[in-house]
């Protein structure tokens, strides 16, 4: 009777996700892969093979990618060594400072960059970085130099440092024992994390449809032109069957490199940062210039007023403007409100499904395992679109009601708290499980006070993921309905930052220094609460 009631209960457990996932991702993908696939989609695709135009988008969407990943790899490696041989506390606190430009909303980062661009006088003349390749090429290494920090950061930590020191007493340089003995055992993290570089540049939206201007485009920025300002659904679909398909064999190779990443394990003696003490200065000095000088421009153009200081800018914030059709106080109202109930029902959806992918059974296990993690390796655009043509008729008419804003903000969340939860799930000892079923506690007890309680705190940490993310979520929002009272803050800060005028700029530096001080928050506490979660990204 027991066992008859726990698979039902198990079963029940199932259908909350999978039909979360079913009807909010699988149907409206499988309908942008259904419009871009048949009949005149299929016409379309075969056209955008044939367009010279087309075939440079995707040449272009691939190469900013595969040299956004090597120049990241290139300038974070050496830090990610350096964060590697750090105590604990310092090692969580640099990658608190380095996880911030991670999760900031990328019209935030534009708009940093943007006025970096204007205060250095790069934005015209021989040297001009605004609206050029160069400008995506570096807000990528930016946004991604958190990545390989963190993977191959955490790698590093788990390396007993013994092999390294006998390279040493052999007559080896301190360079030489690193290349020969240390980086081979690394290459495996430096592999997973190069894969998810160029899968996050490869589906960039925002870095891509700001800086890069009108004239660079990959696949992202095109299926947005084309759905949205050009209303042509038919080629968006096509464009999105492609990006797809590119994007799913992207996350079959990360995952295929995630699981020949060794588990990290903690050493008795953890291996020696790479370099002297001016070497790891200069790691310090590279990583504040590129990932600080942008955040303090940012700062100080939004208190700047022409003639000097102050905080009408931010004071500003309450005022509506023609621009917008809600003041921009409202618009981060929503995304505070949006960005709660996107993280409650991420960790509502993260926890059962994590549940079922360590006590599930095999074929279950399996198939949530993938169908959890393709939403974050999925693009935000594709997401947003497929809702736009897949629920808007009935019974399924949902693309006009507020709350799927949050649903689209917790599809993307729903895979960081898995990722987080399953990990500590799995590394409980069965000897405990066993002990309190001896003393009399049902499967649903142990489930409830031995798998839940640990796996708490890769809630918190996965839920804060899901708050960041939500906050500043703005490739699937901006396919959704405009209606005044659904405003966000990145689509405000959007507007914001494509009319010209400083009032307005002003403003948009304001709402984007709110903006990150919450991001900021978020990544502090996620830092705080990782403990056992270290080994996750």
């Amino acid at each position: 009777m027991r066992t008859r009631e726990r698979i039902g209960v198990g079963d029940a457990l199932m259908l909350l996700p999978a039909l979360f996932i079913g009807l909010f991702f699988l149907f409206p993908v499988g309908t942008v892969l259904w419009r871009g696939l048949g009949g005149e989609g299929l016409d379309a695709v075969f056209d955008l093979a044939k367009s010279p135009r087309q075939r440079d988008v995707l040449w272009f969407t691939f190469w900013q990618a595969a040299v956004s990943t090597a120049l990241t790899v290139a300038v974070a490696l050496p830090a990610a060594a350096t964060v590697g041989g750090l105590s604990d506390r310092a090692r969580r606190f640099v990658r608190s400072l380095v996880t911030v430009p991670f999760v900031l909303p990328t019209v935030v980062v534009a708009g940093a960059f943007d006025e970096l661009f204007f205060a250095t006088g790069l934005d015209t003349g021989d040297f001009r970085l605004r609206h050029t390749v160069w400008a995506i090429l570096i807000a990528h290494v930016f946004f991604n130099y958190a990545v390989v920090v963190r993977v191959v950061g955490t790698a590093c930590a788990g390396l007993d440092g013994r092999q390294a020191e006998a390279a040493r007493v052999l007559g080896a340089t301190r360079w030489q024992a690193w290349r020969a003995v240390t980086l081979p055992r690394l290459r495996p993290a430096i592999a997973s994390a190069s894969a998810i570089v160029f899968l996050f540049s490869f589906t960039s939206f925002g870095a891509v449809l700001i800086l890069g201007g009108p004239k660079r485009a990959t696949l992202e920025t095109e299926i947005y032109r084309y759905a949205v300002s050009r209303t042509d659904l038919t080629r968006a679909a096509a464009l999105a069957v492609v990006q797809l398909v590119a994007v799913l064999a992207l996350v079959a190779v990360s995952t295929w490199l995630e699981r020949r990443r060794p588990a990290t394990t903690r050493m008795a003696r953890p291996t020696r940062t790479l370099g002297s003490r001016p070497g790891r200065w200069l790691n310090v000095g590279m990583a504040t210039a590129l990932l600080g000088a942008p955040l303090a421009v940012l700062i100080e153009r939004s208190f700047s007023t022409g003639t000097g200081y102050g905080l009408s800018h931010y004071q500003a914030l309450g005022t509506r403007v023609r621009q917008l059709p809600a003041p921009a106080t409202t618009a981060l109202w929503n995304s505070l409100h949006y960005a709660a109930l996107a993280t409650v029902l991420a960790v509502l959806i993260g926890v059962v499904a994590s549940v079922v992918v360590v006590h599930g059974r095999s074929g279950s296990r399996r198939l949530f395992d993938l169908g959890l993690t393709l939403p974050l390796g999925t693009s935000a655009v594709t997401i947003g679109f497929g809702i736009l043509i897949a629920l808007d008729e009935p019974p399924v008419d949902f693309r006009t009601r507020w709350w799927i804003i949050p649903v689209a903000h917790a599809l993307v969340g729903v895979p960081f708290v898995v990722r987080t939860m399953v990990p500590l799930l799995r590394s409980i000892d069965p000897s405990i499980r066993e002990a309190a079923a001896v003393l009399g506690a049902s499967p649903s007890r142990v489930r409830r006070e031995i798998d839940l309680m640990i796996g708490a705190r890769g809630a918190l940490v996965g839920g804060g993921f899901a708050f960041a993310v939500s906050l500043g979520e703005f490739g699937a929002t901006s396919f959704l309905p405009r209606r005044p009272e659904d405003l966000t803050a990145p689509v405000a800060l959007f507007r914001l930052l494509s009319t010209p005028g400083d009032l307005l700029r002003g403003q948009a530096m304001a709402l984007a220094v709110v903006l990150m001080v919450f991001v900021s928050v978020s990544v502090f506490v996620i830092e705080s609460s990782r403990g056992t979660a270290e080994g996750s990204l």
